[in-house]
C-alpha cells in the first residue's frame, strides 16, 4: 500500500467519488473513505459509498441542489479547517473530480491559506464517464478531433461580461458560443435549466441545427435516461421526457453513434463495494 493511501490527521482529503456509480471511485480513494473520522459529502454521492465508512464515523451533508438549501462554500470551508485544526481524519467527498467544476479548486486554496495540508484524489468525471457508458466517445479519428467541456450554470455577476454585449445577469456570459460552435464535441455539465438557450445561441453563432445531440440524466446508475435529438429541437425532447439534474449534455457527431454503441446491459449499482485488499 502507498504512503498515501494511509490517513494522517489533521489532513484534508479531497476525493473524486466517481459520476455516480459506486463502483466507479478509484481505489485510493475507497481505501482513504473507509478510514476517515469525519466525510463531507456532495449530494449526489451514492449512499452506498457513505456505507463504507468505519464505525463512528461523522458523516456530513454538505451538498447543494437547484433550488434547495445548502450550507455556503465559505461554511463548508471553514468546517474543513476546523476538522483539520481538531487532529482529526478528515476526507472531503465529491461527486466526479474534485477539480472539475466540483469547486476543489477553491477549497485547495483555501486550506492552503489557512495552513492545512490536503491531498488531492481525482476522481472520474462524469463529463467523460457518462458518455461512454452510454456508448458515446467523445473523440474519435474521423467524428471529433476537438472537445470543450463546459458548465451550463454559473453564479451572475461572477465572470466578466464578455465583448459581445451580452448582459452581466445572463448565466450563460462566461460562455464564447462563437469558439464553442467551432467545436467537434461539446460536453455540458449543470445544463440543464437553461438548455434552450444554451441551443439557440449556438445556432445563432454557427452550428448547424441538425446536430445530433444527447441528454443523459443520472448517467452510470439504475435511474439513467437518455434523450436524443438535434440541436433545433433537443431542449422541447427534454422538457417532454421531464428531463431533470443531475444531466449531461452532449453534442456534436459521436453522438451518433449512441445507437450502435450503447451497451446491451444497462447500468446497474452493486449491492455492496469489496475491499480493495478483497477483504
Amino acid at each position: 500500500m502507498n504512503a498515501v493511501d494511509v490517513m494522517q490527521p489533521g489532513v484534508v482529503y479531497l476525493v473524486g467519488a466517481g459520476p455516480g456509480d459506486p463502483g466507479l471511485i478509484t481505489v485510493r480513494g475507497l481505501r482513504l473513505l473507509q478510514q476517515a473520522e469525519v466525510v463531507l459529502h456532495d449530494r449526489l454521492v451514492s449512499p452506498l459509498l457513505l456505507a463504507e465508512t468505519r464505525a463512528g464515523c461523522e458523516i456530513i451533508d454538505v451538498g447543494k441542489s437547484p433550488g434547495g438549501h445548502a450550507p455556503a462554500q465559505e461554511e463548508i470551508i471553514q468546517l474543513l479547517i476546523r476538522q483539520a485544526r481538531a487532529g482529526r481524519k478528515v476526507l472531503r467527498l465529491k461527486g466526479g473530480d474534485p477539480y472539475i467544476f466540483g469547486r476543489g479548486g477553491e477549497e485547495a486554496l483555501a486550506l492552503a491559506a489557512a495552513r492545512i495540508p490536503f491531498v488531492l484524489v481525482p476522481g472520474v468525471t462524469s463529463a467523460t464517464a457518462v458518455p461512454a457508458l452510454a456508448g458515446i466517445p467523445l473523440t474519435h479519428q474521423h467524428l471529433s478531433r476537438s472537445l470543450a467541456v463546459v458548465t451550463g450554470r454559473t453564479r451572475p455577476r461572477s465572470y466578466p461580461v464578455p465583448e459581445n454585449g451580452a448582459q452581466a445577469e445572463d448565466p450563460l456570459a462566461h460562455l464564447d458560443f462563437t469558439a464553442l460552435a467551432a467545436i467537434d464535441t461539446v460536453v455540458v455539465l449543470m445544463g440543464v435549466a437553461h438548455l434552450a438557450a444554451f441551443a439557440r445561441r449556438l445556432q445563432e453563432a454557427g452550428r448547424a441545427p441538425d446536430t445530433p445531440v444527447a441528454i443523459i440524466e443520472n448517467g452510470t446508475t439504475p435511474a439513467e435516461r437518455i434523450v436524443c435529438g438535434r440541436l433545433a429541437e433537443i431542449a422541447r425532447r427534454a422538457a417532454d421526457a421531464d428531463i431533470r439534474p443531475p444531466a449531461t449534455v452532449v453534442i456534436g457527431k459521436v453522438v451518433a453513434l449512441h445507437s450502435v454503441l450503447h451497451p446491451a446491459i444497462p447500468p446497474s449499482t452493486p449491492s455492496f463495494i469489496s475491499s480493495p485488499d478483497g477483504d
